[in-house]
């Protein structure tokens, strides 16, 4: 999996991409007799999806719009945590979707809540953790597990998500790496925003997050990903909400993110594409 994003151009030529997407949208447009250009009947397909995946469908969506005519209305909120706009707060007081897309073990919780309807689960896309810094400061070493833990303790400030991977750092990778007291006073829970804008900002020395929500922010350093005894891999999802208005169409919309012709632009953001295992 590349860690630094080539472009769709060196995957496979962008008109291959964009031609063999196309043709996947109005495929599955036909099989399901949803709209394609030119007919009158479109649905709106209303979706809430967590960061990580958001560099991919930002890409796709478009496409997937232009080809079946389609509309898709776009949420955004943290995979896991109470913040006000996180996924689980959102479906709590009611808001309705018809597609959701967050982290596995987020969407299964949801499911077992019956929040997601069962047996609705399609993963897109296996992330990883990463690191970046502000360009033109010192490039910390996390090539390995000791070096990762000195960088820890010689950060003057560390972001990392309230999400998915920030949970898993502060609950399982510090204590294990023994540096959850030291750094407990100099690092940072992030909520509502990605951590390469808090990094940006200058108020953090250090960021942790999936490696697709680091690597658009171009004005950062990206270091690298986690070193891979302690890596966390997390695919992202997307289920079917219950209650959605339009159970084909939600599912139109999923097939086509899950396609095989998505995997190029989905690894162009850093992801593995769940069609290539």
């Amino acid at each position: 999996m590349p860690f630094i994003p080539t472009s769709i151009a060196t995957a496979m030529p962008r008109r291959r991409v964009l031609g063999a997407l196309w043709g996947a949208a109005l495929s599955l447009g036909l099989a399901l007799g949803a709209a394609t250009p030119g007919t009158v009947q479109a649905a709106e397909i209303r979706v809430v999806t967590s960061g990580g995946f958001s560099a991919a469908y930002d890409q796709l969506v478009p496409l997937y719009e232009q080809a079946t005519g389609h509309q898709v209305v776009t949420a955004r909120g943290a995979s896991i945590g109470n913040a006000p706009d996180s996924i689980p707060s959102r479906l709590a007081r009611g808001e309705q979707f018809d597609v959701v897309i967050l982290a596995d073990a987020g969407l299964d919780q949801l499911i077992a809540q019956g929040q997601v309807e069962s047996g609705s689960r399609v993963d897109l896309a296996r992330s990883m953790i990463g690191m970046s810094v502000r360009k033109g400061t010192p490039k910390p070493d996390i090539r390995t597990v000791e070096a990762l833990k000195q960088t820890l303790l010689s950060a003057r400030s560390i972001a990392y998500s309230a999400s998915a991977s920030g949970t898993y750092l502060s609950n399982e990778l510090f204590p294990r790496l023994g540096v959850a007291e030291q750094i407990q006073h100099k690092a940072t829970r992030i909520y509502s925003e990605r951590v390469g804008a808090v990094v940006l900002r200058g108020e953090a020395e250090i960021g942790f997050q999936q490696v697709s929500e680091l690597l658009p922010f171009k004005e950062l350093e990206f270091v690298g990903p986690l070193p891979e005894e302690v890596q966390q891999r997390v695919f992202f999802s997307a289920g079917v909400a219950v209650g959605t208005r339009d159970r084909e169409a939600a599912r139109h919309l999923i097939r086509f993110l899950a396609a095989p012709a998505a995997a190029p632009i989905v690894r162009s953001t850093g992801m593995e594409s769940a069609a290539a295992r």
